[in-house]
């Protein structure tokens, strides 16, 4: 007997636009050939002459990371670095000059980190973005972006993911395991994101813990997804307001308290009812006399 496992749910698929552009503001500061940082919700991009220069954001980590981590450069070098050429802003022409990375490898991960920390300050947001013009960021000039090739990038990458699984609960939410019988095998990449999985790391926790950049976390987990091995954790329910109890009536001071009435048998009720029945009325009198007995 043969048997055939039934894939996972997929969830429709459906075509999705996300419009000419991810920011008329970006782009009207690289036509302006403006020079400052943009602060957006999610984090800042940096700009000079109007070409992008670096991209911060709390949910993807920084170009630091991913030289220390992935061994190209030690901590303590990066930490010199910044504090010898930080102020002239020109930590990365001190680390190519001083021999500690080649200009090539610098470029290249300094273009992963801003396309990675980009994705994110470019997201949908419901906050104004504002502009403060000024000085050039203290990494120096490395790289720059156009805007137009950073706004391309930012949805090809958009268009990706909704394309591998259109959910995008698994993007910030605490992910957990599905509970299932045994997990089909993953490659090494997913695998490494797959053990950092614990029911309350979220994407941004897991790139950052393996010193990979974001958006590539975001790809790996969307697949897990769709194979049904992780899925975003539930929202706690919030705890049940108690209900309201109308306030307690204040004692009445010019009474004596109130006494629940005796509960009546159905004789009493019986003997208590008004009535023109002779039978009945000769049961009332011989109660009252044996009461008064």
């Amino acid at each position: 007997m043969t048997v055939v496992s039934t894939p996972p749910p997929r969830l429709p698929l459906r075509r999705r636009s996300f419009g000419p552009g991810v920011s008329p503001m970006l782009r009207r500061l690289g036509e302006e050939r403006a020079t400052g940082v943009l602060l957006r919700e999610r984090g800042a991009l940096h700009l000079a002459d109007g070409q992008v220069t670096y991209a911060e954001s709390p949910e993807s980590p920084g170009l630091d990371v991913l030289l220390t981590t992935g061994r190209v450069l030690d901590s303590g070098v990066w930490r010199e670095a910044v504090a010898r050429a930080g102020e002239d802003r020109r930590v990365g022409r001190f680390l190519v000059d001083s021999g500690r990375v080649t200009e090539g490898v610098l470029e290249l991960c300094l273009v992963a980190a801003l396309f990675d920390a980009a994705y994110f300050v470019l997201g949908p947001s419901s906050a104004p973005a504002r502009f403060r013009y000024g000085g050039a960021h203290w990494l120096g000039p490395v790289r720059p972006v156009p805007v137009a090739a950073l706004e391309r990038e930012t949805l090809r990458r958009r268009e990706l993911l909704h394309r591998i699984w259109p959910d995008p609960a698994t993007d910030t939410a605490p992910l957990v395991r599905t509970d299932r019988a045994a997990e089909p095998p993953v490659p090494t990449r997913q695998e490494a994101v797959l053990g950092k999985v614990n029911g309350v790391r979220t994407a941004a926790d897991i790139a950052l813990a393996l010193g990979r950049p974001a958006f590539h976390t975001l790809v790996e987990l969307r697949r897990l997804a769709t194979a049904g091995i992780v899925a975003a954790s539930p929202p706690l329910r919030p705890p049940r307001p108690p209900r309201s109890a109308r306030p307690p009536r204040p004692p009445r001071t010019d009474a004596a308290p109130e006494q629940p009435p005796p509960a009546l048998d159905p004789a009493s009720v019986l003997l208590t009812q008004p009535s023109a029945d002779p039978d009945v009325a000769l049961l009332r009198r011989l109660r009252d006399a044996l009461e008064a007995l």
